[in-house]
């Protein structure tokens, strides 16, 4: 893969344990016998490798985005687990297993990792644990709750990353998304004609979509291993403020599909994307059928 020709930020993503591996089975031996049982099961299958989680293509995609060489570092993924170090071993042994370049952990012994965002200066953080993703969102940190794809043989077998977003509540506040919900369809239309060229404020994604950017505009124009797209509930005559809005920001999006209501889910099936993020969690239920999706629990539909 042709390496990116400069390189001056690096993109940080933190994840907890249970979104990069299953630990579903775990999690039931925690939930019905207890920590001790919970802990008792990991130390004996320490050397079992864990199997993939909903996030884990994708931090296998952003890792194939570095250089071979030791400086040459465009992405980092951070291990943020609920579990002890004792228990974590089995977790440290399947990244191994499985030729992650991932070195940097925190384990806290059951306790919420989130606090540790931001010192590690993470653009995002995915979790399964929706009220540590709640806890990064009001931090300040782009953040989403992993939903794995809920039908086997779906994964994308192209070799770009590829992601795809939600606009209002994700890349954009949720200020139109308001008058919509309080208002009403003919409400948010008309208001988004009468402000098409004002550019809507900027909502929780904004600023990974913007290291995004940064890194996928270091590749060779055509040779990006990385592709976006917008997959918004839109449709004209409400696109413009969303193009304009992008253009303002310099923020380059690959596809823009406006759908107009229609569910998502079988179009980002047909852009492959390796993960889709939304606010809604209707939306996140038609697009987990077909890709992983990170709910992302901000804005008046989460209220």
């Amino acid at each position: 893969m042709t390496q990116p020709n400069n390189n001056d930020q690096k993109l940080v993503v933190a994840i907890s344990s249970r979104a990069l591996f299953d630990l579903d089975e775990s999690h039931r031996i925690y939930e019905e016998e207890g920590t001790q049982a919970y802990c008792d099961y990991q130390i004996d299958n320490e050397d079992v490798p864990l199997s993939s989680g909903g996030a884990y293509i994708m931090v296998k995609k952003l890792l194939a985005l570095n250089g071979k060489e030791s400086d040459q570092r465009n992405v980092e993924i951070i291990l943020l687990s609920r579990n002890s170090a004792d228990t974590g071993l089995r977790v440290f042994n399947s990244i191994q297993h499985h030729q992650l370049d991932i070195s940097r952990a925190v384990f806290t012994s059951g306790r919420s990792p989130y606090s540790y965002v931001k010192p590690f200066g993470a653009n995002l953080f995915l979790s399964t644990a929706a009220e540590d993703v709640r806890k990064a969102l009001a931090a300040g940190v782009a953040a989403a709750t992993i939903m794995p794809p809920t039908k086997d043989g779906n994964r994308p077998s192209h070799q770009e990353l590829r992601m795809a977003f939600d606009g209002d509540a994700v890349l954009f506040s949720d200020e139109s998304e308001r008058i919509y919900k309080e208002q009403g369809l003919a409400a948010f239309t008309q208001n988004e004609q009468e402000t098409a060229k004002q550019p809507l404020r900027e909502g929780p994604f904004k600023e990974f979509l913007q290291a995004l950017n940064h890194l996928q505009a270091a590749f060779p124009g055509d040779n990006s291993p990385i592709r976006t797209a917008l997959v918004t509930a839109r449709s004209a005559p409400a696109h413009e403020r969303v193009i304009r809005t992008l253009r303002e920001w310099g923020i380059r999006i690959d596809e823009a599909i406006f759908l107009g209501g229609m569910p998502k889910g079988p179009f980002l099936k047909e852009f492959g994307a390796d993960i889709f993020f939304d606010d809604q969690q209707g939306h996140c239920d038609s697009a987990r059928e077909h890709v992983a999706t990170g709910h992302v629990p901000h804005g008046i539909a989460n209220e």
